[in-house]
């Protein structure tokens, strides 16, 4: 049982965590960039982290918002592009329109592709591929047979992007909790034993050099 005190103090020790970790993201965004990474993509807000408490969800809503803003106002010096993975249209306007402006804003850019997966789940995702697929099919567009692989990744809101290399899973959890359920199939896992606001750019050095001593084979044998 948590008393109200309790209560008080564990709602202060996350939003510490939160700033933390988003401070931790804009260093390993920037550092991504300059070392030449093409695509990034951070879990920032699943479907199922509405059940957490109100006032988490809204420091979260708000650190979002935050952030957004600041990198609208440097997004032509940093040369990032920023994406956006999951259902937006559900999100309060301002915030809304935030993600809105800034997508559109770096959309040219060159550098990193930084994807933030907000109000997303990977099991919605195809869901969501499979019902615009299905439309097709009835409004005769497509016929069943036409349905492939590729039809799919098509009509994911990962679209046009190459599936993950390397994905990185911190705090000691040993699971993907519904992170880019169909685009993971091949993709190679790193658990460090870290807390994502201890996450430093030496510590992405060290998953890219795992990743790179490994052997892909997609499937094949030798």
């Amino acid at each position: 049982m948590v008393t109200e005190d309790g209560q008080k103090i564990r709602e202060l020790i996350q939003s510490f965590g939160h700033k933390e970790g988003a401070k931790t993201l804009e260093n390993i965004v920037r550092y991504a960039n300059k070392i030449g990474l093409k695509y990034l993509t951070v879990y920032a807000f699943s479907t199922e982290n509405w059940k957490r408490t109100k006032d988490e969800v809204g420091a979260l809503m708000g650190l979002l918002e935050y952030y957004l803003e600041e990198f609208f106002k440097r997004a032509d010096t940093e040369n990032i592009r920023i994406r956006f993975l999951g259902d937006i249209e559900m999100l309060n306007k301002s915030l809304y329109n935030r993600i809105i402006k800034v997508s559109e804003k770096t959309k040219n850019n060159t550098g990193t592709t930084f994807n933030i997966a907000f109000n997303y789940g990977g099991r919605l995702e195809i869901v969501r591929a499979v019902k615009n697929i299905a439309s097709k099919v009835e409004a005769g567009e497509i016929k069943v047979n036409d349905i492939t692989e590729q039809m799919i990744s098509d009509n994911l809101y990962t679209a046009g992007q190459p599936d993950p290399d390397l994905i990185i899973r911190t705090s000691g959890e040993l699971r993907l909790s519904g992170f880019l359920t169909w685009q993971s199939t091949y993709s190679e896992f790193y658990f460090p034993d870290k807390h994502w606001p201890d996450f430093k750019e030496e510590d992405l050095d060290m998953a890219i050099k795992i990743y790179q001593n490994r052997n892909r084979r997609f499937g094949g044998t030798g």
